[in-house]
């Protein structure tokens, strides 16, 4: 286990980016403590189209998850204050519970997840790498924003899956409220609005990895 009070050094920071790499893509992530909220729901009885649907936005789901590992390793490589660079981990920590949930239920719908993940990943820690170099507040309003959009994709899932779904479902309704009080989080940190285009950019990015994921 790592020590709280140790200091570590870019060098360790960089080791320690490669071990969480490994682990979100070919190994056993570090989750909390946290029960899967789907744990305890019922499994019902879906039509094949259903069931195909479900298993498809679970897996945009977990590669959105892989995506938010890369973020988070992005922005604590390249994080200014100590602070802010716990921040980022203990978000990224949380984050692990979602594709950790996600990855199981996509194999009890009996499907893959996304073989493009390894892309996903190493996207999003150039981007999260850079947004840190601008500076602490970009990188907090970075987050925040891309947990807005997860958000809203969430939304847009859950409306989509059948009302009897509860296990997906139960996940989803756990994620969205993670993502949003991460969030909050990283605003209150001191995170900045970023500009529209920034934001456009974005959203086109997301719509690619939705796009990839959703048949890949």
């Amino acid at each position: 286990m790592l020590s709280k009070n140790r200091q570590f050094s870019p060098l360790d920071h960089f080791l320690i980016n490669i071990d969480t790499g490994i682990r979100t893509l070919f190994g056993a992530p570090d989750i909390t403590e946290r029960e899967n909220p789907s744990a305890a729901k019922p499994e019902a009885e879906l039509s094949d189209s259903d069931k195909k649907l479900a298993g498809r936005l679970m897996r945009i789901n977990h590669a959105g998850e892989v995506a938010a590992q890369g973020l988070y390793q992005g922005q604590a490589l390249t994080a200014k204050l100590p602070e802010i660079r716990q921040q980022m981990e203990r978000a990224a920590q949380e984050e692990n519970d979602h594709l950790n949930w996600c990855e199981n239920r996509c194999k009890e719908l009996e499907t893959h997840v996304s073989y493009l993940n390894p892309l996903w990943y190493l996207g999003s820690l150039t981007m999260g790498a850079i947004a840190g170099k601008m500076g602490d507040k970009w990188s907090l309003g970075f987050v925040a924003e891309t947990e807005h959009q997860v958000v809203r994709h969430l939304d847009s899932h859950l409306s989509q899956l059948s009302a009897e779904d509860h296990k997906s479902r139960a996940i989803l309704e756990q994620m969205k409220e993670d993502e949003l009080r991460h969030a909050v989080i990283a605003k209150e940190a001191g995170g900045a609005d970023l500009p529209p285009a920034v934001k456009l950019a974005m959203k086109t990015t997301s719509k690619v990895m939705t796009r990839g994921a959703y048949y890949l």
